[in-house]
Protein backbone atom coordinates (compact mmCIF):
# COMPACT_ATOMS: atom_id res chain seq x y z
CA UNK A 1 0.00 0.00 0.00
CA UNK A 2 2.98 2.52 0.67
CA UNK A 3 4.37 1.48 -2.50
CA UNK A 4 1.05 2.58 -4.07
CA UNK A 5 0.67 5.53 -2.21
CA UNK A 6 4.42 6.83 -3.13
CA UNK A 7 3.45 6.28 -7.22
CA UNK A 8 0.38 8.40 -6.73
CA UNK A 9 2.71 10.83 -5.21
CA UNK A 10 4.86 11.24 -8.07
CA UNK A 11 1.94 11.00 -10.92
CA UNK A 12 0.11 13.84 -9.06
CA UNK A 13 2.43 16.86 -10.31
CA UNK A 14 2.56 15.14 -14.01
CA UNK A 15 -1.41 15.39 -13.81
CA UNK A 16 -1.64 18.57 -12.27
CA UNK A 17 0.55 19.59 -15.15
CA UNK A 18 -1.86 18.55 -17.77
CA UNK A 19 -4.84 20.79 -16.04
CA UNK A 20 -2.75 23.82 -16.34
CA UNK A 21 -4.22 25.96 -19.08
CA UNK A 22 -1.37 27.95 -21.20
CA UNK A 23 0.50 30.76 -19.44
CA UNK A 24 -1.03 34.14 -20.67
CA UNK A 25 0.22 37.34 -18.46
CA UNK A 26 -2.55 38.60 -15.84
CA UNK A 27 -3.79 41.98 -16.39
CA UNK A 28 -3.10 44.69 -14.44
CA UNK A 29 -4.40 48.49 -13.88
CA UNK A 30 -2.45 51.62 -13.76
CA UNK A 31 -4.00 55.22 -12.81
CA UNK A 32 -1.18 57.49 -12.42
CA UNK A 33 -0.64 59.65 -10.76
CA UNK A 34 -1.50 57.06 -7.68
CA UNK A 35 -2.02 59.97 -5.46
CA UNK A 36 -2.70 63.62 -6.96
CA UNK A 37 -4.44 67.35 -6.78
CA UNK A 38 -8.03 66.19 -7.01
CA UNK A 39 -8.68 69.08 -10.21
CA UNK A 40 -5.87 67.30 -12.34
CA UNK A 41 -6.25 64.57 -14.73
CA UNK A 42 -5.35 61.17 -14.18
CA UNK A 43 -4.38 58.83 -16.95
CA UNK A 44 -5.64 54.99 -16.56
CA UNK A 45 -3.84 52.28 -18.91
CA UNK A 46 -4.77 48.95 -18.84
CA UNK A 47 -2.49 45.66 -19.95
CA UNK A 48 -2.71 42.43 -20.52
CA UNK A 49 -6.42 42.04 -21.59
CA UNK A 50 -6.93 39.50 -25.10
CA UNK A 51 -6.65 41.54 -28.30
CA UNK A 52 -10.98 42.98 -28.19
CA UNK A 53 -11.72 41.49 -24.83
CA UNK A 54 -14.84 43.65 -23.69
CA UNK A 55 -14.14 45.17 -19.57
CA UNK A 56 -16.59 47.14 -17.58
CA UNK A 57 -14.33 49.73 -15.79
CA UNK A 58 -15.84 50.72 -12.56
CA UNK A 59 -15.04 53.45 -9.90
CA UNK A 60 -16.09 53.46 -6.32
CA UNK A 61 -15.66 55.79 -3.75
CA UNK A 62 -17.07 57.03 -0.27
CA UNK A 63 -17.97 60.27 0.92
CA UNK A 64 -17.53 61.08 4.43
CA UNK A 65 -20.61 60.05 5.51
CA UNK A 66 -19.97 56.75 4.37
CA UNK A 67 -22.46 57.15 1.47
CA UNK A 68 -21.03 54.93 -1.44
CA UNK A 69 -20.66 56.28 -4.85
CA UNK A 70 -19.90 54.55 -8.46
CA UNK A 71 -19.53 54.78 -12.35
CA UNK A 72 -18.81 52.26 -14.64
CA UNK A 73 -18.09 52.59 -18.78
CA UNK A 74 -18.15 49.88 -21.32
CA UNK A 75 -14.26 49.10 -23.31
CA UNK A 76 -12.53 47.08 -25.38
CA UNK A 77 -9.00 46.05 -25.84
CA UNK A 78 -7.20 46.33 -28.65
CA UNK A 79 -5.70 44.71 -30.86
CA UNK A 80 -2.52 44.15 -28.23
CA UNK A 81 -4.46 43.82 -25.35
CA UNK A 82 -4.47 47.00 -23.72
CA UNK A 83 -6.57 50.42 -23.32
CA UNK A 84 -6.20 53.88 -22.54
CA UNK A 85 -9.23 55.70 -21.13
CA UNK A 86 -7.06 59.04 -22.66
CA UNK A 87 -7.42 57.54 -26.28
CA UNK A 88 -10.26 55.02 -26.37
CA UNK A 89 -13.68 55.34 -26.60
CA UNK A 90 -16.51 53.97 -24.00
CA UNK A 91 -19.41 51.94 -25.68
CA UNK A 92 -21.63 52.51 -22.75
CA UNK A 93 -22.30 52.78 -19.14
CA UNK A 94 -22.22 55.99 -17.56
CA UNK A 95 -20.69 58.32 -20.59
CA UNK A 96 -19.61 57.18 -23.93
CA UNK A 97 -16.89 58.50 -26.16
CA UNK A 98 -12.76 59.23 -25.33
CA UNK A 99 -13.43 60.66 -21.35
CA UNK A 100 -10.39 60.08 -19.76
CA UNK A 101 -11.88 61.66 -16.27
CA UNK A 102 -15.43 60.64 -17.45
CA UNK A 103 -15.02 57.31 -14.16
CA UNK A 104 -14.85 60.43 -11.80
CA UNK A 105 -17.54 62.91 -12.83
CA UNK A 106 -20.50 60.19 -13.55
CA UNK A 107 -20.13 59.17 -10.18
CA UNK A 108 -23.36 58.77 -8.51
CA UNK A 109 -25.10 57.28 -5.46
CA UNK A 110 -24.72 53.69 -5.27
CA UNK A 111 -28.45 51.51 -5.84
CA UNK A 112 -28.40 50.77 -2.15
CA UNK A 113 -28.08 54.82 -1.44
CA UNK A 114 -30.50 57.57 -1.04
CA UNK A 115 -30.59 59.29 -4.67
CA UNK A 116 -30.07 62.90 -5.30
CA UNK A 117 -27.18 63.09 -2.64
CA UNK A 118 -24.05 65.58 -4.03
CA UNK A 119 -20.81 63.81 -3.60
CA UNK A 120 -19.51 67.20 -1.56
CA UNK A 121 -16.21 66.90 0.12
CA UNK A 122 -16.33 68.25 3.55
CA UNK A 123 -13.05 67.21 5.00
CA UNK A 124 -10.10 69.10 2.65
CA UNK A 125 -7.38 67.45 5.05
CA UNK A 126 -8.50 64.30 4.15
CA UNK A 127 -7.59 62.43 0.60
CA UNK A 128 -10.74 61.65 -1.29
CA UNK A 129 -10.02 57.79 -1.97
CA UNK A 130 -11.63 56.46 -5.38
CA UNK A 131 -11.18 52.90 -6.36
CA UNK A 132 -10.88 51.20 -9.80
CA UNK A 133 -11.63 47.92 -10.79
CA UNK A 134 -11.73 45.79 -14.33
CA UNK A 135 -14.24 43.56 -14.92
CA UNK A 136 -14.61 40.89 -17.41
CA UNK A 137 -17.42 41.42 -19.51
CA UNK A 138 -19.91 44.44 -20.31
CA UNK A 139 -22.45 45.07 -17.24
CA UNK A 140 -24.94 47.85 -17.23
CA UNK A 141 -24.61 50.34 -14.41
CA UNK A 142 -26.51 48.63 -11.74
CA UNK A 143 -26.59 44.99 -12.53
CA UNK A 144 -23.77 42.73 -10.59
CA UNK A 145 -20.51 43.26 -12.66
CA UNK A 146 -18.14 40.27 -14.07
CA UNK A 147 -15.41 38.94 -12.39
CA UNK A 148 -12.47 41.30 -10.94
CA UNK A 149 -9.22 41.11 -13.30
CA UNK A 150 -7.14 43.88 -12.33
CA UNK A 151 -7.95 47.00 -9.47
CA UNK A 152 -6.04 50.22 -7.96
CA UNK A 153 -6.45 53.04 -5.87
CA UNK A 154 -5.93 56.66 -6.11
CA UNK A 155 -5.66 59.42 -3.92
CA UNK A 156 -7.55 62.99 -4.94
CA UNK A 157 -6.05 65.63 -2.76
CA UNK A 158 -7.83 68.52 -2.28
CA UNK A 159 -4.45 70.33 -0.16
CA UNK A 160 -1.00 70.08 -1.75
CA UNK A 161 1.57 69.66 0.81
CA UNK A 162 2.55 72.73 2.26
CA UNK A 163 -0.87 74.34 2.13
CA UNK A 164 -1.76 75.72 5.69
CA UNK A 165 -5.72 76.27 6.51
CA UNK A 166 -6.03 78.26 9.15
CA UNK A 167 -9.57 78.49 11.37
CA UNK A 168 -11.24 82.21 11.36
CA UNK A 169 -12.72 83.71 14.53
CA UNK A 170 -11.71 87.82 13.10
CA UNK A 171 -14.48 89.86 14.93
CA UNK A 172 -17.58 88.81 13.14
CA UNK A 173 -16.02 87.26 10.09
CA UNK A 174 -16.29 82.91 10.71
CA UNK A 175 -14.61 80.40 8.18
CA UNK A 176 -11.40 78.90 7.23
CA UNK A 177 -8.22 80.82 5.10
CA UNK A 178 -5.96 78.49 3.40
CA UNK A 179 -2.15 79.88 2.37
CA UNK A 180 -0.02 78.41 -0.08
CA UNK A 181 3.43 77.48 0.67
CA UNK A 182 5.88 80.14 0.74
CA UNK A 183 6.17 83.80 1.70
CA UNK A 184 4.29 84.95 -0.67
CA UNK A 185 2.51 87.18 -0.87
CA UNK A 186 -0.13 85.62 -2.73
CA UNK A 187 -3.15 86.58 -5.25
CA UNK A 188 -6.01 86.82 -2.26
CA UNK A 189 -9.58 85.46 -2.92
CA UNK A 190 -12.85 85.17 -1.04
CA UNK A 191 -14.52 82.15 -1.94
CA UNK A 192 -18.59 81.70 -1.34
CA UNK A 193 -21.49 78.91 -1.74
CA UNK A 194 -24.97 79.37 -1.95
CA UNK A 195 -28.04 78.53 -0.30
CA UNK A 196 -27.28 75.25 1.37
CA UNK A 197 -25.47 77.37 4.09
CA UNK A 198 -22.43 75.94 5.99
CA UNK A 199 -18.59 76.03 5.33
CA UNK A 200 -17.50 74.86 2.09
CA UNK A 201 -14.23 74.43 1.88
CA UNK A 202 -12.45 72.23 -1.08
CA UNK A 203 -12.92 75.37 -3.71
CA UNK A 204 -10.64 77.42 -1.56
CA UNK A 205 -8.39 74.73 -0.88
CA UNK A 206 -7.70 73.79 -4.56
CA UNK A 207 -7.22 77.81 -5.07
CA UNK A 208 -4.97 77.86 -2.23
CA UNK A 209 -3.13 74.73 -4.07
CA UNK A 210 -2.59 77.08 -7.19
CA UNK A 211 -1.36 79.82 -5.43
CA UNK A 212 -4.30 81.89 -4.00
CA UNK A 213 -4.60 82.81 -0.53
CA UNK A 214 -8.25 81.99 0.07
CA UNK A 215 -10.63 82.25 2.37
CA UNK A 216 -13.57 80.18 2.31
CA UNK A 217 -16.32 82.64 3.67
CA UNK A 218 -19.85 80.75 5.20
CA UNK A 219 -22.45 83.34 5.82
CA UNK A 220 -25.08 81.72 7.57
CA UNK A 221 -25.73 78.36 9.18
CA UNK A 222 -22.68 78.22 10.84
CA UNK A 223 -21.09 78.15 14.17
CA UNK A 224 -22.42 81.64 15.67
CA UNK A 225 -23.64 83.33 12.58
CA UNK A 226 -27.68 83.27 11.37
CA UNK A 227 -29.43 79.82 11.13
CA UNK A 228 -31.55 81.01 8.59
CA UNK A 229 -30.80 83.33 5.72
CA UNK A 230 -32.98 86.06 6.67
CA UNK A 231 -31.50 89.26 6.20
CA UNK A 232 -27.42 90.16 5.18
CA UNK A 233 -25.48 92.93 6.28
CA UNK A 234 -23.16 93.90 4.14
CA UNK A 235 -20.38 95.07 6.49
CA UNK A 236 -19.75 91.19 7.29
CA UNK A 237 -18.46 90.41 3.73
CA UNK A 238 -16.78 94.16 4.05
CA UNK A 239 -15.05 93.04 7.07
CA UNK A 240 -14.01 89.72 5.79
CA UNK A 241 -12.81 92.04 2.31
CA UNK A 242 -10.52 93.96 4.80
CA UNK A 243 -8.94 91.50 6.80
CA UNK A 244 -7.61 89.37 3.24
CA UNK A 245 -6.60 92.91 1.94
CA UNK A 246 -4.59 93.53 5.27
CA UNK A 247 -3.24 90.43 5.86
CA UNK A 248 0.86 90.26 5.49
CA UNK A 249 0.70 86.86 2.91
CA UNK A 250 -1.97 88.59 0.74
CA UNK A 251 -0.24 90.69 -1.97
CA UNK A 252 -2.60 94.05 -3.06
CA UNK A 253 -3.84 96.18 -3.40
CA UNK A 254 -7.21 94.86 -3.84
CA UNK A 255 -9.13 91.35 -3.78
CA UNK A 256 -10.95 89.02 -6.06
CA UNK A 257 -14.02 86.79 -5.15
CA UNK A 258 -15.56 83.77 -6.47
CA UNK A 259 -19.07 82.72 -5.57
CA UNK A 260 -21.99 80.34 -6.89
CA UNK A 261 -25.76 80.69 -6.94
CA UNK A 262 -26.41 83.08 -3.89
CA UNK A 263 -22.51 83.82 -3.64
CA UNK A 264 -22.16 84.76 -7.15
CA UNK A 265 -24.97 87.70 -6.17
CA UNK A 266 -23.07 88.37 -3.19
CA UNK A 267 -19.78 88.56 -5.14
CA UNK A 268 -21.33 91.04 -7.46
CA UNK A 269 -22.82 93.12 -4.47
CA UNK A 270 -19.34 92.91 -2.91
CA UNK A 271 -17.47 94.20 -6.39
CA UNK A 272 -19.86 97.04 -6.84
CA UNK A 273 -20.09 98.67 -2.87
CA UNK A 274 -16.71 97.90 -1.63
CA UNK A 275 -13.69 99.22 -2.86
CA UNK A 276 -11.32 96.24 -1.94
CA UNK A 277 -12.98 94.09 -4.09
CA UNK A 278 -11.38 94.76 -7.50
CA UNK A 279 -12.07 91.05 -9.37
CA UNK A 280 -15.56 89.41 -9.07
CA UNK A 281 -16.43 85.33 -10.45
CA UNK A 282 -19.92 85.36 -10.55
CA UNK A 283 -21.01 81.26 -10.95
CA UNK A 284 -24.35 81.15 -12.34
CA UNK A 285 -25.69 84.32 -10.53
CA UNK A 286 -28.07 86.60 -10.65
CA UNK A 287 -28.12 90.25 -11.88
CA UNK A 288 -30.41 91.43 -8.43
CA UNK A 289 -30.54 90.50 -4.61
CA UNK A 290 -32.66 87.45 -3.80
CA UNK A 291 -34.23 85.85 -1.35
CA UNK A 292 -32.75 88.15 1.60
CA UNK A 293 -33.14 91.60 2.22
CA UNK A 294 -29.16 93.07 2.12
CA UNK A 295 -28.29 96.00 3.99
CA UNK A 296 -25.41 98.27 3.73
CA UNK A 297 -25.17 101.02 5.74
CA UNK A 298 -28.72 103.45 5.22
CA UNK A 299 -29.19 101.38 2.28
CA UNK A 300 -31.19 98.36 1.42
CA UNK A 301 -31.35 96.18 -1.51
CA UNK A 302 -34.91 94.14 -1.22
CA UNK A 303 -34.67 91.14 -2.11
CA UNK A 304 -36.69 89.00 -5.03
CA UNK A 305 -39.26 86.34 -4.17
CA UNK A 306 -39.65 82.90 -5.26
CA UNK A 307 -43.19 82.00 -5.85
CA UNK A 308 -43.91 78.77 -4.42
CA UNK A 309 -47.36 78.23 -7.12
CA UNK A 310 -44.76 78.65 -9.82
CA UNK A 311 -42.84 75.34 -9.00
CA UNK A 312 -43.85 72.22 -10.88
CA UNK A 313 -43.00 68.75 -10.04
CA UNK A 314 -42.44 65.92 -12.07
CA UNK A 315 -43.68 62.31 -11.71
CA UNK A 316 -41.02 61.04 -10.16
CA UNK A 317 -41.21 63.63 -7.43
CA UNK A 318 -38.75 65.50 -8.82
CA UNK A 319 -39.09 69.95 -8.01
CA UNK A 320 -38.77 72.25 -11.05
CA UNK A 321 -37.91 75.84 -9.88
CA UNK A 322 -36.67 77.24 -12.44
CA UNK A 323 -40.06 79.66 -13.50
CA UNK A 324 -40.37 80.53 -9.65
CA UNK A 325 -37.87 83.80 -9.06
CA UNK A 326 -39.69 86.51 -9.54
CA UNK A 327 -38.54 88.20 -12.89
CA UNK A 328 -35.69 90.58 -12.51
CA UNK A 329 -36.29 92.40 -15.60
CA UNK A 330 -40.09 93.67 -14.37
CA UNK A 331 -39.64 97.74 -13.85
CA UNK A 332 -41.53 96.80 -10.40
CA UNK A 333 -38.45 94.58 -9.28
CA UNK A 334 -35.87 97.17 -9.98
CA UNK A 335 -35.23 97.95 -6.74
CA UNK A 336 -33.86 94.79 -5.94
CA UNK A 337 -31.44 95.08 -8.93
CA UNK A 338 -27.08 95.09 -7.76
CA UNK A 339 -26.24 98.72 -9.51
CA UNK A 340 -22.97 96.79 -10.93
CA UNK A 341 -22.10 99.55 -13.02
CA UNK A 342 -21.34 101.55 -10.08
CA UNK A 343 -17.93 98.91 -9.44
CA UNK A 344 -14.19 99.75 -10.91
CA UNK A 345 -13.19 96.22 -11.15
CA UNK A 346 -13.99 93.58 -13.51
CA UNK A 347 -16.34 90.76 -13.94
CA UNK A 348 -16.10 87.28 -14.70
CA UNK A 349 -19.84 85.93 -15.39
CA UNK A 350 -19.98 82.23 -15.87
CA UNK A 351 -23.09 80.43 -16.71
CA UNK A 352 -24.56 76.95 -18.00
CA UNK A 353 -27.27 77.04 -20.64
CA UNK A 354 -29.20 74.56 -19.04
CA UNK A 355 -29.19 76.02 -15.65
CA UNK A 356 -32.76 74.83 -14.00
CA UNK A 357 -32.15 76.39 -10.47
CA UNK A 358 -32.59 79.85 -12.12
CA UNK A 359 -31.99 81.51 -15.29
CA UNK A 360 -28.54 82.15 -14.91
CA UNK A 361 -27.94 82.58 -18.57
CA UNK A 362 -30.54 85.51 -18.86
CA UNK A 363 -29.29 87.20 -16.09
CA UNK A 364 -25.81 87.78 -17.25
CA UNK A 365 -27.80 89.00 -19.97
CA UNK A 366 -29.32 91.86 -18.41
CA UNK A 367 -26.32 91.99 -15.92
CA UNK A 368 -23.96 93.02 -19.77
CA UNK A 369 -26.57 94.72 -20.65
CA UNK A 370 -26.98 97.10 -17.56
CA UNK A 371 -22.81 97.19 -17.86
CA UNK A 372 -22.71 98.12 -21.81
CA UNK A 373 -25.67 101.05 -20.80
CA UNK A 374 -23.56 102.72 -18.94
CA UNK A 375 -20.43 102.38 -21.57
CA UNK A 376 -18.47 99.50 -19.66
CA UNK A 377 -16.51 96.73 -21.00
CA UNK A 378 -15.26 95.42 -17.69
CA UNK A 379 -16.82 91.75 -18.35
CA UNK A 380 -16.11 88.52 -19.90
CA UNK A 381 -18.70 85.90 -20.43
CA UNK A 382 -18.04 82.53 -20.22
CA UNK A 383 -21.09 80.30 -21.79
CA UNK A 384 -21.71 77.11 -21.93
CA UNK A 385 -24.35 74.80 -23.40
CA UNK A 386 -25.67 72.00 -22.14
CA UNK A 387 -24.28 72.77 -18.25
CA UNK A 388 -26.24 73.12 -15.28
CA UNK A 389 -26.32 75.29 -11.90
CA UNK A 390 -23.33 74.88 -10.24
CA UNK A 391 -20.07 74.24 -11.86
CA UNK A 392 -17.94 73.39 -9.70
CA UNK A 393 -13.85 72.69 -10.28
CA UNK A 394 -12.77 69.91 -12.79
CA UNK A 395 -14.05 65.97 -12.17
CA UNK A 396 -16.47 67.24 -9.09
CA UNK A 397 -19.33 64.47 -9.75
CA UNK A 398 -21.64 65.75 -12.03
CA UNK A 399 -25.41 65.76 -10.10
CA UNK A 400 -28.87 66.85 -12.34
CA UNK A 401 -30.97 66.72 -9.55
CA UNK A 402 -29.95 67.11 -5.64
CA UNK A 403 -31.79 67.30 -2.24
CA UNK A 404 -32.46 71.01 -1.36
CA UNK A 405 -31.34 71.46 2.24
CA UNK A 406 -34.01 74.39 2.96
CA UNK A 407 -36.78 72.70 1.44
CA UNK A 408 -35.79 68.94 1.57
CA UNK A 409 -36.95 67.67 -2.23
CA UNK A 410 -35.19 66.80 -4.88
CA UNK A 411 -34.80 69.59 -6.47
CA UNK A 412 -33.22 69.96 -10.39
CA UNK A 413 -30.41 71.58 -10.93
CA UNK A 414 -30.01 71.12 -14.92
CA UNK A 415 -27.25 70.32 -17.50
CA UNK A 416 -25.88 67.07 -19.51
CA UNK A 417 -23.37 65.07 -17.67
CA UNK A 418 -20.52 65.26 -20.19
CA UNK A 419 -21.08 69.36 -21.63
CA UNK A 420 -21.60 69.91 -17.83
CA UNK A 421 -17.79 68.28 -17.21
CA UNK A 422 -16.42 70.14 -19.74
CA UNK A 423 -17.52 73.28 -18.68
CA UNK A 424 -16.22 72.23 -15.30
CA UNK A 425 -12.70 71.84 -17.15
CA UNK A 426 -12.57 75.05 -19.09
CA UNK A 427 -13.74 77.10 -16.74
CA UNK A 428 -11.17 76.46 -14.06
CA UNK A 429 -8.59 77.48 -16.02
CA UNK A 430 -10.54 80.65 -17.30
CA UNK A 431 -11.03 81.52 -13.57
CA UNK A 432 -7.57 81.36 -12.49
CA UNK A 433 -6.54 83.37 -15.41
CA UNK A 434 -8.73 85.76 -14.65
CA UNK A 435 -7.80 86.05 -10.91
CA UNK A 436 -4.08 86.17 -11.89
CA UNK A 437 -4.66 89.04 -14.20
CA UNK A 438 -6.88 91.25 -12.24
CA UNK A 439 -4.96 90.46 -9.01
CA UNK A 440 -1.59 89.89 -9.99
Amino acid sequence: AAMWRALAAAAAPARALLRVPPARRAASLAVSPAAGPADGQVETRVVGLSPGQPVTLRAVAADDRGCLFQSCAHYRADSRGELHLGTDASHGGDYTGVEPMGLFWSLAPAGMEKPYQRFIPRSTGAPMKVEVLVHQGHSPPGAIPGAVVAKAEVQRLFTAPGVRRIRLKEGVVRGSLFLPPGDGPFPGVIDMYGDEGGLIEFRSSLLATHGFAALSLPYFDFEDLPRVLKELKLEYFEEAARFLQRHPKVKGPGVGVIGTGKGAELALSMITFLPEVVAAVSISGCSSNTVADLHYGEMTLPGLRFDMNKVSVSDTGVFDISEALDDPANPANSPCVIPIEKAEGHFLLVVGEDDRMWKSSLYAELAIRRLRQHGKENFELLSYPGAGHRIDPPSTPFCQVALDRVLGVPVLGGGESKAHAHAQEHSWGKIQEFLHLHLG
